[in-house]
């Protein structure tokens, strides 16, 4: 009953090239360093390009527990990524949606 539980609780996404791979709220030893550069964002929030960038990072971190093989290769995130599924992951990384995070962010500075 508990993994039936456990599969209820999580998301599957997929990649343009097709790769599928299950989204689920980051374990805390990837969820302090997540959040450390999540909380960048409000520094470059004017600048499209940085916003990108601090994004991406965040996505990397997940990646080391969604998908361990890509986390490292930039490249191949940046071509497979469409901005609505950056923020699916950013999402499901936080266990919070994008808008509720960046409300928090802005309430703690």
């Amino acid at each position: 009953m508990s993994s039936k539980t456990n599969t209820q609780s999580k998301n599957e996404l997929s990649l343009i090239d097709g790769t599928k791979f299950e989204v689920k709220p980051l374990k805390i030893s990837l969820l302090k360093p997540f959040l450390a550069k999540f909380s960048q964002l409000a520094d470059v929030a004017d600048d499209n390009t940085k916003s990108m960038d601090v994004l991406l990072d965040c996505v990397q971190i997940a990646f080391k527990q969604y998908l361990p093989a890509f986390a490292d290769n930039r490249e191949i995130i940046e071509d497979n990524l469409d901005l609505p599924t950056v923020y699916k992951v950013i999402d499901a990384a936080s266990g919070m949606q994008l808008s509720e995070s960046t409300g928090l962010l802005n309430s703690v500075k």
